[in-house]
């Protein structure tokens, strides 16, 4: 049985006429009738009543044109997914993610997204920085969410937004009178940081620190961004945190601007360059699009 030979049973279903049908088919008679003589062979059931007057569907016949319908219906879904699938309106993107990123624009779009391209299924992995880069160099996951940048022979990145980085204090705290914040005035503080083995952006601020006269004092080493700044809320210190963050408990926390021209938080899009998934580039596109408006 072929899909030509359900089309042509259909066109005739639909006709109820084989002049009609072959017209609409562009064909001429004799090979419609061979076709549904065929099928009827092949089915071993008479599909119509047809005489030298008209042509009648059999139970059978409209039992089985209710059936080919739904076939029909969904080979043209496939056909509209797989096509929609190689030009980066449908498939599955993986996104892996730091904490942080729940606080910045990404929650949003994500929603718009959800709406604009339905068809793209977006699945979010919170996981540690250097964590998402393990996982993407594995194909665990297709983007990484990161403020770090990297470019090797397998990962490139893309910028997508300015990430400008903020000294988050007590609102009473004396340093919270400064326009702007230099790293040394940080010098006799109680630093609440996250962990160095898992973000290289700690890594980088602490030898930041060091390079400007001073070990850091670290009392306190957390996992993610939003547990740095209830612990300075709390009253236990400061943290050095995305502007993004920013909203989170705005009622207890003050923000200064950390003039310090070798750190920032800038957040990339990390891929895989011989990724095949066409949805990533268009999640990508979207990303920047959005966040840029």
């Amino acid at each position: 049985m072929e899909f030509r030979q359900l089309r042509y049973f259909t066109a005739l279903a639909e006709e109820l006429n084989f002049t009609r049908a072959a017209e609409r088919l562009h064909i001429s008679q004799p090979p419609l009738s061979a076709q549904i003589a065929q099928l009827e062979e092949e089915l071993g059931v008479k599909l119509f009543y047809r005489n030298s007057r008209k042509v009648e569907l059999t139970d059978a016949g409209a039992a089985f044109l209710q059936d080919v319908r739904t076939i029909q219906s969904r080979l043209k879904d496939a056909v509209q997914r797989v096509q929609n699938i190689h030009s980066g309106l449908a498939g599955r993107v993986e996104i892996g993610l730091s904490g942080s990123h729940f606080l910045g624009p990404l929650p949003q779009f994500i929603s718009d997204l959800a709406q604009s391209h339905p068809e793209i299924d977006v699945v979010l992995n919170e996981m540690a920085p250097n964590d998402q880069i393990d996982a993407l160099r594995e194909q665990r996951i297709d983007i990484s969410i990161s403020r770090q940048s990297v470019d090797d022979e397998f990962l490139c990145s893309r910028l997508l937004w300015p990430d400008p980085l903020l000294v988050a204090m007590p609102k009473k705290h004396p340093l919270a009178q400064h326009a702007a914040i230099q790293l040394p005035q940080l010098t006799n503080e109680r630093f609440i940081m996250l962990r160095r083995e898992t973000s290289r952006f700690a890594e980088k601020l602490f030898n930041a620190c060091i390079a400007d006269g001073f070990t850091p004092r670290v009392t306190h080493t957390v996992a993610e961004v939003p547990a740095q700044l209830s612990l300075v809320s709390a009253g236990l210190g400061v943290a050095v945190v995305p502007s993004s963050t920013r909203n989170y408990q705005p009622n207890t926390l003050h923000f200064s601007p950390l003039a310090h021209p070798s750190l920032q938080a800038h957040v990339h899009a990390v891929i895989r360059k011989d990724h095949r998934k066409a949805a990533i580039d268009t999640v990508l596109e979207l990303l920047q699009s959005n966040v840029s408006s």
